[in-house]
């Protein structure tokens, strides 16, 4: 998580491989719109930053994070992809629902990436209140989705070098 000395959108560029010839799933939340969008968006524009042509983004949307892993899933299942990115935020409320969701959502996109053997990246947000949710989607904390991304790219170069 990221704190007043972490911004998430500051990385190494050097220590970024090219994602020239990649293609990316993006499966995206519905639900806190004004978040998502803002992530899906750092996400874009990092991939574009490192090379990834914008026909090698592909977005899906679903209607919230717990749905997050089944759209990831038939992605997995219907196209080609190096990497999948889930975004989504589930904001801490009252009830034991933050709980539920976010622990369903984190052990599903795990067993992704371990049963299609494809890098399914956790790009999902789970603050305490929503000025902490709008400070990492391109507030004061930078960008998760921008850190999402790289993991992405980093993730899809490891298991090309690896195959190869």
């Amino acid at each position: 998580m990221s704190s007043a000395l972490k911004n998430l959108s500051h990385y190494d560029s050097n220590a970024v491989p090219s994602s020239a010839g990649m293609r990316f799933g993006v499966v995206v939340s519905e639900w806190n719109t004004e978040i998502t969008e803002a992530l899906f968006e750092g996400a874009r524009n990092t991939f574009l930053k490192f090379g990834t042509a914008e026909a090698d983004i592909i977005r899906r949307d679903v209607p919230g994070s717990f749905e997050l892993t089944l759209g990831a899933q038939l992605l997995a299942e219907t196209e080609q992809f190096d990497a999948i990115i889930c975004i989504g935020v589930v904001i801490q409320g009252e009830t034991k629902h933050f709980d539920f969701i976010c622990e369903a959502v984190g052990q599903g996109i795990t067993n992704l990436n371990i049963k299609y053997n494809l890098p399914v990246i956790f790009g999902v947000l789970t603050p305490n209140t929503m000025q902490q949710a709008l400070d990492r989607a391109g507030g004061v904390h930078g960008n998760k989705g921008d850190e999402a991304a790289i993991t992405a790219i980093k993730m899809a170069a490891l298991k090309r070098e690896l195959e190869n």
